[in-house]
């Protein structure tokens, strides 16, 4: 199990005293060695100072070699003998001194005398000089061990914090939150290092999650979008068939309708019928012939028709959408105004121009009836350019928000809620404009609402006539 960083820096220190007392110890041996030897050297020293003294006494002199060895400042416990050359003792002293101990001697000889002398020295005075030296070892070894300790435990201390720090940000990692850790300093290059790479680990894992959420919300909208043209295209099956249907119930009532307004003509011309009666009549075969104007124009818009460009009047399409949508925009509270003032027709297919125009018509409805806008009015409008014929659709509605008018044409981009839009119209209306070599677009409108427009080139043939057509509406 490992151990914490003080113990062991503690248990290290513990280790390193015992090589350290062993030099000690070592130490204070050869030191107790050295002044044995000294002590030795000392008491030669001392023996041969005696022998030089003695050799300088005469008769008269002979005894003051007792007052010399008292003027000696001989060590606690020494002795020092003199013995003449019978063996006799001149002088002992101290005599009475026994030590257990083994003294360092010295031996020296008074040649005129003819004495034999011998210090001994106490081996404890080597001692005695000893033990200073191995307290001054000692107390330098420990106040270097106690600065070892206090310096260990400043690096510890800064060691550990770091530790704690990267310990912390690598919880902090561990539950998922990879914000960059501070930048706390470090007590070495090599921890530096360590916090540079665990940095870049970091954002590494930042990079990879942001990229896995991006795949993921990715996988999402594929699999929203997959959902979505999935019932698009059940719905544009069923928009099929219902336009199939379509074709044929206005060829069935277009018949009846066709006798209804018939059979009206010819009551009317019976002059005795009552004014109230003709009056009715006559609003019975005005309305059959607005409804068979309306089935036409179903049955145009709904059949295959050639997609080979002609001359259209853009008055005829206005004209046919409106009387498709004209119930519906009353029932909304909607005011259309129109305002046509091309006099060249469009060179295009009239019922691509009538499906772009219908889907023109039908966002600017569901943009006015929202309920941030309080007037609901909408503006077709038609205008000559060179060579070119363009209608534009306005409304005032809450208008298309910028980060949104650059996928306007898109396909399957929508701002309406689900099942109301398919995101197509406006696409498809782009791919007829580019068929028939036209453009479309978006403008913002002065005050609030939108306005779209298509501009699409004029019938060539009637283009010369432009100017005589203008000077006749004039």
């Amino acid at each position: 199990m490992a151990r914490p960083l003080r113990e062991q820096f503690a248990l290290a220190t513990l280790l390193l005293l015992i090589p350290v007392s062993g030099v000690i110890v070592w130490a204070g041996r050869a030191a107790y060695t050295d002044q044995v030897r000294l002590v030795s050297l000392e008491a030669e020293r001392l023996a041969g100072a005696v022998a030089a003294h003695a050799n300088e006494l005469t008769a008269d002199t002979a005894p003051s070699i007792g007052r010399f060895l008292d003027r000696l400042d001989l060590p606690s416990g020494s002795t020092v003998e003199i013995t003449d050359k019978l063996g006799v003792h001149v002088v002992s002293r101290p005599r009475s001194i026994v030590r257990a101990e083994e003294p360092a001697y010295g031996q020296a000889e008074a040649r005129e005398r003819g004495w034999r002398i011998m210090v001994a020295l106490p081996t404890s005075l080597a001692w005695a000089r000893t033990v200073p030296i191995y307290r001054r070892t000692v107390t330098i070894t420990a106040i270097a061990t106690l600065i070892m300790l206090v310096l260990e435990a400043v690096f510890a201390r800064r060691w550990i914090r770091s530790l704690t720090h990267f310990q912390q940000s690598a919880d902090r990692v561990g539950r998922g939150d990879l914000t960059a850790p501070l930048r706390e300093p470090m007590p070495s290059r090599e921890f530096e290092h360590v916090r540079h790479a665990f940095a870049g680990m970091v954002d590494n894992l930042r990079e990879a999650r942001e990229t896995l959420a991006r795949q993921v919300e990715h996988e999402r909208r594929m699999r929203e979008e997959l959902q979505s043209l999935q019932q698009q295209i059940i719905r544009q099956e069923r928009l099929a068939a219902i336009g199939t249907l379509l074709s044929g119930i206005a060829h069935e009532l277009n018949n009846p309708l066709q006798a209804i307004s018939g059979l009206a003509e010819v009551v009317q011309r019976d002059r005795t019928l009552r004014e109230d009666v003709r009056d009715d009549l006559s609003l019975i075969q005005k309305e059959s012939r607005r409804a068979s104007a309306i089935i036409r124009n179903l049955s145009r818009f709904g059949r295959q028709q050639s997609l080979t460009p002609t001359a259209v009047i853009l008055s005829d399409v206005i004209m046919s959408v409106v009387e498709l949508r004209h119930r519906r925009l009353r029932e909304l509270n909607i005011t259309l105004d129109v305002e046509e003032r091309a006099l060249q027709p469009a060179h295009a297919v009239f019922a691509e121009l009538q499906q772009v125009l219908l889907n023109f018509v039908v966002n600017a409805e569901q943009a006015v009836t929202t309920g941030s806008v309080i007037e609901r009015r909408m503006m077709i409008r038609t205008f000559d350019m060179d060579g070119r014929v363009r209608l534009e659709v306005e409304d005032t509605g809450p208008g298309v928000a910028v980060e949104n008018e650059a996928k306007l044409f898109q396909p399957f981009f929508t701002t309406k809620p689900v099942g109301e839009g398919t995101g197509l119209g406006l696409s498809v209306s782009y791919g007829i404009m580019q068929a028939c070599a036209g453009s479309i677009g978006y403008q913002r409108r002065p005050g609030g609402g939108a306005i779209f427009f298509i501009e699409v080139p004029a019938e060539p043939e009637l283009a010369a006539a432009r100017p005589k057509l203008r000077a006749a509406a004039q």
